[in-house]
């Protein structure tokens, strides 16, 4: 099995397991044929991005316990749409980003200079 990469060349690192994020709900922003939405972006979500993403239809924030989704709140990490990352970017509230746990699939939307550019600083 090929090592998924991130956005810098290296091994795919883990994004959040609590709450568990990602497409195949195993903490890792990895994609598939069965993504369709390319949840590849771990960010770290702020009340800004969650207001924004809930006026574009996707509320992040509210719980549905029937999908075990806990809801997320400012500070969480999470695997974003590719393209609703890109929309928040566009829109000046993109969410800072963990480029070791970001997978390269990311690179068809976006620059890595943008990454960068909005790159949670772990030091």
């Amino acid at each position: 099995m090929l090592m998924s990469r991130n956005v810098l060349g290296e091994e795919l690192e883990t994004c959040c397991t609590s709450p568990m994020t990602g497409f195949y709900r195993n903490g890792v922003c990895e994609t598939g044929p069965q993504d369709s939405g390319t949840h590849v972006v771990c960010a770290q979500v702020t009340a800004e991005f969650l207001a924004f993403t809930r006026s574009r239809g996707n509320d992040l924030s509210t719980p549905r316990p029937m999908s075990n989704f806990p809801g997320l709140k400012s500070g969480d990490r999470w695997c974003l749409c590719a393209s609703r990352w890109k929309e928040a970017l566009d829109a000046g509230v993109a969410p800072p980003v963990i480029l070791s746990a970001t997978h390269e699939a990311i690179l068809n939307f976006v620059s890595l200079q943008d990454l960068k550019h909005r790159a949670l600083n772990l030091d």
